[in-house]
C-alpha cells in the first residue's frame, strides 16, 4: 500500500502472495493505516524490531553487566533460563506479551511447583526492568501478573523421626556426606555455605566458624559446638586439602556440591518423606525455640538478617548463642535416642 506518513509517500509492504492471502493482506492494511493515522510509520517500526534485542541478547548482557557482580546466586539465573526460558531465547523482547508470560507462569506451576513458578516470574521482571533501566523504550510485560500464593515451609526433624534419620545416616557407608549432614545439623548453616566451608574460616582456639562471605554479601560467626569441632578435628587430621573441609576431585569448584542422591537414600532407609537438606538448617532453630531459646538468639544462630533487626543482633555475643545451641542439640541427641 501506498502511504502519506509524515509528510512523505512511505511505500508500506504487506507481504507477498501466496505467503499471505488477500484476507489478511486487508486485515494488515488495517493495523498500518491505524499506525499511519497515530503518526507513526509503520516501516520505522518494523525496522526497529527486526534490530531489537532478543531475550537471549538481553539474558547475557544482563549476565555479563549485572549478576555476575552483584549476585551471588547469578548461577541460579543461568539455570532458570535454560531450563524454562530456551524456547523462547530467539523471541524480540516487543513480542512477549503479558498473556505469554501468565500461560508460562501457570504452566511452570503446574509442572514445578509454586515456589519455581514466582521464582521465574520475579526473573522476568527483573531482566526487563533493566532493559528499560538500559535505554530500551518497550513496557514490561512481566508487571500484573500475579504471583501463586505461597505457602511458608516450616518442615524440621520430628522427635519421632529422629532415631530412624540418625540410624540411617550411621548406616551411610559416604563419611564425607555423613560428616557434611552433621555439620549442617550442628551449626544451623545454609546449604551452599557447608558446602564450600574452607579451612582458614575454622578457629579452633575460639571455637568460632567465620563465614566470610554469606549470600547477602556479609561475613557471619557460628558458634561452634563440642560435636561439631570433633568432626572437624578429626576431618583435620585426614583430610589431603588445604583449602577445603569437604573437597572434591570430580566438581568444578573443588569442593562437594549438591549431594541430593546420597540424601535420597537416606531419606529412603529412615522412611521419611518430604524433607530437604535445607530443611536441616531449620531443625537446629526449631529445637532452641522449643528449649525457651529467644527468637534474637535463633536470628543471631542462623544469621538471619533483617532491616529492624540488624543491630540487635549485632550486639549479641557468641557466648548466649553457643548455650543456646547446645541445649537444642543435647535435646536432640536425647530424642534421637529414644
Amino acid at each position: 500500500i501506498l502511504k502519506r506518513v509524515n509528510g512523505r509517500d512511505e511505500k508500506i509492504v504487506l507481504g507477498r502472495f501466496p505467503d499471505i492471502s488477500i484476507e489478511q493482506a486487508r486485515k494488515l492494511a488495517q493495523v498500518n493505516k491505524g499506525e499511519v493515522a497515530k503518526g507513526l510509520n509503520p516501516n520505522t517500526e518494523k525496522k526497529k524490531l527486526k534490530h531489537e534485542m532478543t531475550l537471549k541478547v538481553l539474558f547475557d548482557e544482563y549476565l555479563e553487566r549485572y549478576a555476575k557482580q552483584h549476585k551471588k546466586t547469578w548461577g541460579y539465573d543461568e539455570k532458570q533460563f535454560k531450563r524454562y526460558l530456551s524456547t523462547w531465547q530467539y523471541r524480540k523482547l516487543t513480542t512477549i506479551q503479558k498473556q505469554d508470560i501468565e500461560r508460562l507462569h501457570h504452566k511452570i506451576g503446574d509442572e514445578h511447583g509454586l515456589y519455581a513458578a514466582n521464582r521465574l516470574l520475579s526473573f522476568l521482571k527483573t531482566l526487563f526492568n533493566k532493559a528499560k533501566e538500559w535505554g530500551w523504550d518497550g513496557g514490561n510485560p512481566a508487571n500484573g501478573v500475579k504471583k501463586f500464593r505461597e505457602k511458608s515451609r516450616d518442615r524440621f526433624l520430628q522427635p519421632q523421626e529422629l532415631p530412624r534419620f540418625f540410624k540411617a545416616l550411621e548406616q551411610e557407608t559416604n563419611q564425607t556426606i555423613k560428616d557434611y549432614v552433621w555439620l549442617s545439623l550442628l551449626t544451623g548453616a545454609r546449604k551452599s555455605n557447608v558446602l564450600a566451608m574452607r579451612w582458614e574460616e575454622v578457629n579452633f582456639t575460639r571455637k568460632i566458624w567465620r563465614i566470610t562471605e554469606t549470600k547477602n554479601y556479609e561475613s557471619v560467626s557460628i558458634p561452634l559446638v563440642k560435636e561439631a569441632l570433633d568432626i572437624l578435628k578429626r576431618r583435620k587430621k585426614e583430610s589431603e586439602s588445604d583449602e577445603w573441609v569437604f573437597p572434591s576431585l570430580t566438581s568444578e569448584s573443588g569442593h562437594l556440591m549438591e549431594p541430593k542422591r546420597v540424601w535420597q537414600r537416606v531419606l529412603k532407609t529412615a522412611k521419611i518423606e518430604n524433607l530437604r537438606i535445607h530443611d536441616i538448617r531449620r531443625t537446629l532453630g526449631s529445637y532452641q525455640a522449643i528449649t525457651g531459646a529467644s527468637m534474637l538468639i535463633i536470628g543471631k544462630t542462623l544469621g538471619h538478617k533483617s532491616q529492624q533487626a540488624t543491630q540487635v543482633y549485632s550486639r549479641l555475643n557468641d557466648d548466649p548463642v553457643r548455650v543456646s545451641m547446645g541445649q537444642a542439640i543435647k535435646l536432640i541427641m536425647e530424642e534421637s535416642k529414644k
